[in-house]
């Protein structure tokens, strides 16, 4: 990997909450931090091979001057997302806003905001077990695409499982998909927990029946504990509607904790259960 800078480029555009700020405009300065693989640029000699920054800082420009918004925090997470979108060599981004007019009362050199994203890979296990089941499911995996922000990589086949937990209840559809994703793994989570929401998913019976289940298994190999948020997947090596659709599109992914690939995990339960 390599990185590419651009160092405070200058932007006439108007961004801002007050009023005057969108009437007037003021001078913004973007620097941003591109991190890619040139290596085969390095060797070739070959601008394709690489990320055209001269092409970069056009479409920065353009994204300051086209649109208006009133935080520059938006402004900065939104033009982050509009790159990984729009140069797919580009593994991970750091951008940086200055602001050296902003309207405050007092000397100051500047004001500036920064974010950071990057192309994640998330890997779900998805269930439904209400409802149209088989459906819902293929609808889900539309909506995550549909995300710009989201890309489904690859998705197993649905299989039919029975419940987990003991609560007496249907069978479930379940599966798994890849994700690549520029969201960070709690602005992952809430965006999946509105698609449960829209589908009418109730968070009442610990293991009980749902119409939808959307559940982070891995996100590159992150290993999180919050008071919301698990990862790897709670108990997943015990799970066989989790282990087999997964073994389907990821089998040599390995559990950053346990060091075993997803298909030695899958044989291992289906040992024990033998």
């Amino acid at each position: 990997m390599g990185k590419i800078f651009v160092d405070k480029l200058k932007v006439f555009a108007h961004h801002g909450v007050l009023e005057k700020e969108t009437r007037n405009g003021q001078f913004f300065y973007v620097s941003l931090e591109i991190e890619t693989d040139f290596c085969k640029a390095a060797r070739s000699d070959d601008l394709s091979e690489t990320v055209d920054y001269a092409s970069v800082v056009e479409f920065v420009y353009h994204f300051m001057v086209r649109d208006n918004y009133k935080l520059i925090e938006t402004v900065c997470v939104r033009l982050a997302d509009a790159i990984l979108l729009e140069y797919k060599k580009v593994r991970e981004i750091k951008v940086t806003i200055y602001k050296p007019d902003a309207p405050i009362d007092r000397d100051f050199e500047n004001v500036s905001v920064s974010c950071e994203r990057k192309r994640h890979i998330a890997c779900l296990s998805i269930g439904s077990n209400v409802g149209e089941s088989e459906k819902t499911l293929k609808d889900a995996i539309s909506e995550i695409d549909r995300d710009y922000r989201c890309q489904v990589l690859n998705k197993s086949k649905f299989i039919v499982t029975k419940p987990y937990g003991g609560v007496e209840q249907d069978d479930f559809v379940n599966g798994a998909i890849m994700v690549e994703t520029f969201m960070e793994p709690n602005e992952f989570l809430d965006f999946l927990h509105e698609i449960e929401y829209n589908h009418g998913r109730e968070r009442k019976v610990h293991w009980g029946p749902r119409t939808l289940d959307l559940d982070i298994v891995f996100y590159d190999d992150i290993v999180l504990d919050t008071s919301n948020l698990t990862i790897p997947h709670v108990d997943m090596q015990n799970r066989e509607f989790v282990l087999k659709p997964l073994c389907e599109i990821a089998p040599d992914k390995r559990h950053p904790v346990y060091g075993k690939s997803v298909k030695q995990l899958y044989d291992e339960l289906l040992d024990s259960s033998n």
